[in-house]
């Protein structure tokens, strides 16, 4: 990581994850000098090759956030914790994180932010349709965490940008896949499902929509965000909608591999929350069961609109990110422990289809998505 002396200057929180790797990236690639933040500087190594000015801050401490963004012409809020657990901190981070970023932005005198939130924020979509921007935000009742979270972090930040003037854009990008641009980026919560399914350690997914967006198109739209977003508005940045089952066995046949997993109907998220409420133990977690049995179809047409966001088709997102599992397990960074609760599962539904019986759960599905 070397010094650059061009401008502007644009701060970037979570630069070390995922979709903040990539910003960095896009930021370097228009012509920003990036300073990045990091917790751990063990992260730091993700970053390597880039040109960025790495700063020490939690973006939950307000004090270190001020000293992060000061000087900084604006800031890209990217830091997140996608899950459900811990809790506690996955609040702190998404809820209250996006609101202190805003206000150390205001202290700071940088007049616009972009913060990172996600389709997640803008809340589940019909199944018959996807929604945009405008949608009234109904998933509270169904105790999703991280929804809760990033819904709320976008009103604090909103409320916070309302009361100082600074000019805040929000993008919300949908299921995040692809390849990142640094090597050595560990799986992390959405593309662990692609590393999950090619290692054969996937025993069930939900019949449900999720719509899947390129990593690198999305570290676009937040740079175009930036550029030509409204003060005050929001902008999905998603692709393609999709089937989870469907988007499997897309993967599969891409990577020559084909796993066989449990088809679980959507009515099943019901029986998860009572299961979760009577305390009842899963290898797979009841909240991410509730979160996938939701509808998460979405329209990017205001951001192509305002913006000039485009997305590349599925197919390419999907053969780049196979083409980086592919890589990073020959390089040996997807070595895990043989036994889990998870590993047992899956080696069960292994010997229930050599067995064919999973036909029957298959029939049983289908059945369900016609009525």
């Amino acid at each position: 990581m070397g010094d650059v002396g061009q401008s502007p200057t644009v701060c970037v929180t979570g630069a070390t994850g995922f979709v903040g790797a990539a910003v960095v990236e896009a930021l370097h690639e228009s012509g920003a000098t990036v300073r990045a933040t990091y917790r751990s500087k063990a992260r730091l190594s993700v970053l390597e090759g880039l040109e960025v000015r790495p700063v020490k801050a939690d973006v939950t401490d307000r004090g270190a956030m001020r000293r992060a963004v000061r000087g900084s012409d604006a800031i890209f809020h990217v830091a997140g914790i996608v899950g459900a657990n811990p809790s506690d901190r996955i609040w702190e981070v998404n809820a209250r994180g996006p609101e202190i970023a805003v206000e150390a932005a205001a202290a700071e005198g940088v007049s616009r932010v972009v913060l990172t939130s996600s389709v997640a924020g803008v809340g589940t979509s019909a199944a018959d349709r996807p929604s945009d921007e405008r949608q009234v935000y109904r998933d509270g009742h169904l105790g999703m965490t991280y929804h809760n979270a990033k819904h709320e972090g976008e009103g604090r930040a909103l409320a916070v940008a309302a009361r100082t003037g600074v000019e805040l854009v929000i993008v919300c990008p949908s299921y995040t896949l692809g390849a990142p641009g640094v090597r050595g980026l560990r799986p992390e919560t959405s593309t662990r499902v692609v590393s999950n399914y090619l290692r054969g350690r996937l025993p069930a997914v939900v019949d449900s929509w999720t719509n899947v967006v390129d990593v690198d198109d999305v570290a676009q739209g937040h740079v175009l965000a930036w550029q030509k977003g409204a003060g005050g508005d929001r902008y999905i940045l998603g692709g393609e909608d999709i089937r989870w089952i469907d988007l499997l066995r897309k993967i599969g046949r891409l990577a020559g591999v084909q796993h066989p997993f449990i088809e679980i109907p959507v009515g099943a998220d019901s029986l998860a929350r009572r299961a979760a409420a009577l305390g009842i133990a899963s290898p797979i977690s009841f909240e991410a069961i509730t979160l996938m049995a939701q509808p998460h179809r979405y329209s990017s047409a205001k951001a192509r609109k305002e913006l000039g966001y485009e997305h590349r088709p599925l197919d390419e997102t999907l053969r780049r990110s196979v083409r980086w599992f592919m890589e990073e397990s020959e390089a040996g960074r997807f070595s895990a422990p043989d036994f889990s609760a998870m590993r047992l599962m899956t080696r069960a539904v292994h010997v229930a289809d050599a067995v064919g019986g999973l036909a029957a759960g298959r029939r049983a599905a289908a059945a369900l998505r016609r009525g």
